[in-house]
């Protein structure tokens, strides 16, 4: 009895070890592909906006550990301090700093382009890594719907108020963070604020669409200034992104889906890997227009290949973000 016991327990424990190993190599499968590359950004400036949390703060980490000024846009200043401080205890990098950032808030957004403006007289790397998706329909406090107005309009108005340093401080680059749900995305003109019709998902695909388009449209407006743009897709990551899609976070998704998603989820360092490579490959400094995952150049959807959309998108957002008319 004991001799057949034995052989059950070892027959267990070898399932267990075969089902370890499985699910270890599924889960560094699909970390994706990882920036290698060792680059010295001592003296480089950066903004990060949404950095920390997440994607945003491992691409802050290891700006700091390259030695680069990175400062930390976002809106929560408890939140964002206690990053920093880790962030400066890990790398011995002091030159990390919060500066608020809620780009919810257009008046928000031009106070902090017009502070910084004060302070720094270079721009080297600008990612709008920020984002919100999936969330009940709200609105910023300018009225649009709130994944569009943060995704796409906030980030916008940002970068518009920022690209006179950019091209002061050329080569310089800009990196959106869009998403794969882009390929789902459709702009509605008639109802860019889903005011009509709301879906929180068709929502968010619309917002990552026009991260796409947005980044093609300045692109070409940008050439020989020695700006460069570009977009990504971070993969499939376990972030606090997903805070608002309730089959995550009720206690059967928290217990159940979240434990059988997690070898197929990409680490939040794993996430950042493709934004460090659009902003520091030496071999992309002359690549814009661009849309990057896994550190590889991927196609975009048809819809994002649109001229006609991507202009109109662009003078829309001009429109109710009330910047002037760039040429």
């Amino acid at each position: 009895m004991i001799k057949i016991l034995g052989n059950i327990f070892c027959s267990c424990v070898a399932w267990f070890v075969g089902i370890a190993l499985i699910v270890s190599f599924i889960k560094k499968y699909m970390q994706g592909g990882q920036f290698t590359k060792q680059t010295n950004e001592t003296g480089k400036v950066v903004i990060v906006t949404g950095a920390n949390t997440g994607i945003g703060k491992e691409t802050v980490l290891e700006l700091a550990r390259r030695g680069a000024t990175v400062y930390m846009a976002c809106r929560d200043e408890t939140k964002t301090e206690k990053a920093r401080l880790e962030i400066i205890e890990e790398t011995n990098n002091k030159n990390i700093f919060f500066r608020e950032l809620d780009l919810a808030s257009l008046q928000s957004v031009r106070k902090f382009a017009a502070e910084f403006k004060k302070e720094q007289d270079k721009l080297h790397i600008l990612i709008n890594n920020a984002g919100v998706m999936r969330c009940p329909y709200m609105v910023t406090r300018d009225g649009f719907e709130m994944q569009l107005g943060v995704n796409h309009l906030g980030h916008f108005l940002l970068t518009n108020l920022l690209l006179d340093l950019l091209k002061k401080s050329a080569p310089s680059r800009i990196i959106n963070v869009s998403s794969l749900a882009h390929t789902r995305g459709f702009i509605d003109f008639s109802d860019l604020n889903s005011e009509k019709d709301y879906d929180p998902g068709a929502a968010y695909s619309q917002s990552k669409l026009a991260n796409v388009l947005f980044t093609r449209e300045l692109a070409k407006r940008l050439e020989g200034t020695g700006v460069t743009v570009n977009a990504l897709h971070p993969g499939v990551v376990d972030t606090e992104l997903g805070r608002h899609m309730k089959i995550l976070n009720g206690t059967f998704g928290r217990i159940v889906l979240r434990t059988l998603l997690w070898p197929l989820l990409k680490t939040p360092k794993s996430g950042a890997q493709t934004t460090l490579y659009a902003a520091l490959d030496p071999d992309l400094e002359k690549v814009s227009g661009v849309y990057f995952s896994d550190c590889k150049e991927k196609k975009v959807a048809p819809a994002a290949m649109d001229n006609q959309t991507a202009k109109q998108l662009w003078e829309e957002s001009v429109r109710v973000t009330y910047t002037r008319k760039l040429d």
